[in-house]
């Protein structure tokens, strides 16, 4: 069933899947594909599969181990953008980006960089075309996290000032959706 939300183990299985095939120039993570999906799902227009599946290995499918693991692949990535218009579509307010957490000088922190990056792949993918001025700025708010590096996270971040960065993402996402929706026919 398309609808049944994943559980840890299928989720499990999408990053082995992206971690075995996946280079520098495709999406490599599990939060990096919930901000893709997240934003093909907001945007203006469905995608089909022959456009988004191919863009998460960006255009170089990979060479499949067998027919079964790559179905298997699509169907739980199915699975997994529907439930994320679902929630965006029934309950926005409920809606959780899966971003990584870690911990940065023995405080909690939410990286949100790769789900952001995805997210801004997915917008480029769709082809959104310019926003008025509000969620233009809704967009810059996951685009300037995109845009950060912490790979090594610098010894003097400001933890208070990068957690209120991330916590605008997730409304400017819910945001988003909503603005594609009403300009959907």
């Amino acid at each position: 069933m398309h609808d049944q939300a994943l559980a840890p183990a299928d989720f499990e299985f999408i990053e082995d899947i992206l971690l075995k095939y996946g280079d520098d120039n495709s999406v490599l993570n599990l939060a990096e594909l919930d901000g893709y999906f997240t934003a093909l799902v907001s945007g203006p227009a469905a995608m089909d599969v022959a456009i988004w599946f191919p863009a998460i290995w960006g255009d170089q499918i990979p060479a499949w181990e067998s027919k079964a693991e790559l179905e298997k692949f699509i169907d739980l990535c199915t699975r997994h953008m529907n439930n994320i218009a679902q929630q965006l579509a029934s309950d926005a307010q409920g809606f959780q980006a899966r971003f990584e957490h870690t911990e940065h000088q023995d405080l909690p922190l939410t990286l949100a960089e790769e789900w952001c990056f995805g997210y801004i792949r997915g917008a480029a993918i769709s082809q959104w075309p310019a926003l008025p001025a509000e969620h233009a700025a809704q967009l810059e708010a996951i685009s300037w996290c995109a845009e950060q590096d912490n790979f090594e996270l610098p010894a003097d971040l400001d933890v208070a000032a990068h957690q209120q960065q991330v916590a605008r993402i997730e409304p400017a996402a819910r945001a988003l959706h909503a603005y594609w929706l009403t300009q959907r026919g």
